[in-house]
């Protein structure tokens, strides 16, 4: 298995919960996390390995990613007792689908656990495809029968994060784990889970919160910190002047979305773990220019975040690249705190869609995974 990066990493956590209760004796290896290994995946290599995004800061680190995919190629299809019976590659495209071409030319079943965003972006990548993998497991509804137009077999599994995450999330229980009041009005900051996203986010989302808190002094402000970049993320909210206003807690992001009554977050995994806790949230986005300019280009719809694109509409407000002023975050979020008093129904009607969404995204991910695996393994 390969998993890149936290979302991959919780990903694959929860498919080997599946794939052990069907092999107990199960041996599992490869690029993982620890989410992963806490199953009994031996990570060959760490996932924050793969965790970088954006055409320019890949190519800094390009030639140590591409150092890895050969050598683990190499092991799977020529070290002694290393060849699997199946590769399943979680998320991580530019990664996965070159490693998984190999490994299908040489006879090994190939399995991608989330679909390239084909339907957002890099429609180029359907014939890729075609060509590296046996199978595709989707974890939204409408991939399978897109993925059937171009000959590519794929079962929709649901989203895992939609079975992991109550239908009502225990707003003051989280609150009581984090040391917040029931009456306090909170403000969960989620600048990414990259080292590259957060040095492009970080400083301009506590700016941000600096306008908030100037304008509403009660305010509480929250961020759940990758244990590995808290360092860097306090030292940003030091520079931007808020560190004093800001409480910054390692991991535990669930805790911290349930607790929070809006959210200024990154565009990516995160974005789809608020709707499903059905917070309203404020979406935003910063990379390397050309990286902007290149992706720009390729994106096929008007949505970037997943619950807009999800929900086909502006559900919440996405502010991107040279949009991701802080005033524009600050004044965004302002919005929603304001709306809790003034326009209750507007953040109603929020929770109202993405409650719809969880019910559309919430399968038993890990049995029906394993059952089509089980299948391709037969065949």
């Amino acid at each position: 298995m390969v998993a890149g990066e936290t979302s991959g990493d919780l990903l694959a956590g929860l498919l080997l919960n599946g794939l052990k209760a069907r092999w107990p004796n199960l041996q599992s290896g490869g690029i993982g996390g620890p989410q992963m290994v806490r199953r009994g995946f031996d990570a060959w290599w760490p996932s924050e390995k793969l965790a970088v995004r954006g055409y320019v800061e890949v190519l800094r680190h390009y030639r140590e990613i591409a150092g890895i995919r050969e050598q683990l190629k190499n092991r799977l299809l020529s070290a002694p007792g290393q060849r699997p019976d199946v590769f399943i590659g979680v998320d991580a495209p530019d990664f996965n689908l070159g490693l998984e071409a190999a490994l299908k030319a040489d006879g090994i079943r190939t399995v991608q656990f989330v679909c390239p965003s084909i339907w957002a972006w890099r429609a180029d990548r359907v014939e890729k495809i075609r060509r590296s993998v046996d199978h595709v497991l989707c974890i939204f509804p409408f991939e399978p029968a897109l993925l059937a137009t171009h000959g590519i077999a794929a079962t929709y599994v649901g989203h895992p994060l939609a079975a992991v995450i109550p239908m009502q999330p225990n707003r003051q229980t989280a609150r009581r784990t984090l040391g917040l009041h029931d009456e306090d009005t909170v403000v969960a900051i989620l600048p990414g889970s990259r080292k590259s996203e957060i040095e492009y986010l970080a400083l301009r989302f506590f700016q941000a919160a600096a306008l908030v808190k100037r304008a509403k002094p009660a305010i509480k402000f929250i961020v759940p910190a990758i244990p590995a970049l808290k360092i860097l993320i306090e030292r940003l909210a030091d520079e931007a002047g808020v560190r004093a206003d800001v409480q910054i807690v390692a991991g535990q992001s669930h805790a911290v979305l349930a607790a929070c009554d809006v959210t200024l977050i990154a565009s990516g995994t995160a974005t789809l773990e608020a709707a499903l806790f059905k917070r309203p949230m404020v979406i935003a986005y910063n990379m390397n220019w050309l990286s902007w300019q290149i992706m720009r280009r390729k994106q096929l719809q008007p949505w970037v975040g997943l619950p807009n694109i999800l929900c086909r509409d502006f559900v919440v407000p996405e502010l991107l690249q040279d949009a991701a002023t802080p005033r524009a975050l600050a004044d965004a979020l302002l919005q929603w705190v304001d709306a809790k008093s003034s326009a209750p129904e507007k953040i109603t009607a929020v929770q109202q869609r993405f409650t719809q969404l969880h019910a559309l995204l919430q399968r038993d991910t890990s049995q029906l995974a394993t059952d089509a695996i089980q299948k391709i393994l037969e065949t």
